[in-house]
């Protein structure tokens, strides 16, 4: 019976995870922040929980004793934070969980970074052979430097292998599909740029790819994209939203500099203002809402046999029914 460290756990992704680990038959430990409600809830399902944070050394090294595979989750996945959280977080966290892992001679370390690290090239189909490329924005680059790390310490005898997720959706789902319902309901959602690119990977998909790559010997030293398999744009991504919630559908487009404009002007107002509010627009926001991206899994195929065992449509089908139990 493996024993496994999940960093992350009480997340949407983190959560899915756990319950899968949970049902493979694994002796499960998660790495919490004191007083998160939802992990003293686990110790009742012979969960272990070790209380700490993912900047205080100690506290991982702790939850990596006697480990012998670690999910790392655990980061600050938003458009809106301060920049020293993102980097104390994302990059130090990331370097105190692996230095942890190889002290303690971890058999598998698993990562999920970010299809962000690849930048945002269009015109070509993006591969994980992809150099990193910036965004000057704090996720994608703190998120960069932090899978470089673990690249470092995989070079120094950690084996990683590690997942490049795009847009993860499912039941559970507190961020993107509930909040594109509620820019629905109140018409404030737009689009500036038609026929930008999403590639929905939907949380059951990424979950058993996670499975997989922990015990599959070749993935090794690798790095997989994941998503449905197709893309969708955004337009018709919120359409399908639209019509599953029983709301209207947007249909208004501004031009793209004008709402990179007020994005940048809308982040200047709040810092100047020190408001703890997210911007109703961010930066980060409009290049990755505003871009035709794209992205290749054939690489988990070739060289894990792995396909998403979900569709698409099934995936979404899942999702609505889990937001409005009457669709």
């Amino acid at each position: 019976m493996k024993k496994v460290l999940i960093t992350g756990a009480t997340g949407f992704l983190g959560s899915h995870l756990l319950e899968k680990n949970l049902e493979a038959g694994r002796r499960v430990r998660v790495l919490a922040l004191p007083g998160d409600a939802a992990a003293a809830g686990l110790e009742s399902r012979n969960v272990q929980v070790v209380y700490g944070d993912i900047r205080d050394y100690p506290a991982v090294e702790k939850a990596a004793e006697g480990i012998q595979v670690v999910f790392h989750l655990a980061a600050v996945v938003t458009d809106w934070a301060p920049k020293r959280l993102f980097s104390e977080v994302n990059i130090e966290g990331m370097r105190n969980i692996c230095r942890a892992s190889l002290k303690n001679g971890v058999e598998r370390f698993v990562e999920v970074s970010t299809n962000d690290i690849f930048g945002l090239k269009e015109g070509v189909v993006m591969t994980e052979d992809f150099e990193f490329s910036y965004w000057k924005e704090p996720y994608a680059d703190t998120k960069i430097e932090a899978t470089k790390i673990a690249w470092e310490y995989h070079e120094r005898g950690l084996p990683v292998t590690m997942v490049y997720p795009c847009w993860v959706y499912g039941p559970g789902d507190k961020t993107f599909v509930p909040e594109i319902i509620e820019a629905l309901k109140d018409r404030s959602l737009v689009f500036w740029r038609k026929g930008a690119l999403v590639w929905p990977a939907y949380v059951g998909n990424v979950i058993d790819l996670l499975m997989v790559i922990s015990e599959h010997p070749a993935a090794v030293g690798q790095g997989f994209l994941v998503h449905d398999g197709v893309a969708d744009t955004f337009e018709g991504f919120a359409a399908k939203v639209a019509r599953a919630a029983g709301v209207p559908k947007a249909t208004r487009h501004i031009p793209y500099r004008a709402a990179y404009a007020a994005s940048w002007c809308l982040e200047l107002a709040w810092k100047l203002l020190r408001k703890k509010s997210r911007p109703l627009l961010t930066t980060y926001t409009v290049k990755n809402l505003g871009s035709r991206l794209r992205f290749s899994i054939d690489k988990a195929d070739r060289l894990l046999g792995w396909k998403p065992p979900l569709s698409y449509e099934e995936g979404f089908k899942k999702t609505m029914a889990w937001l409005n139990p009457s669709v």
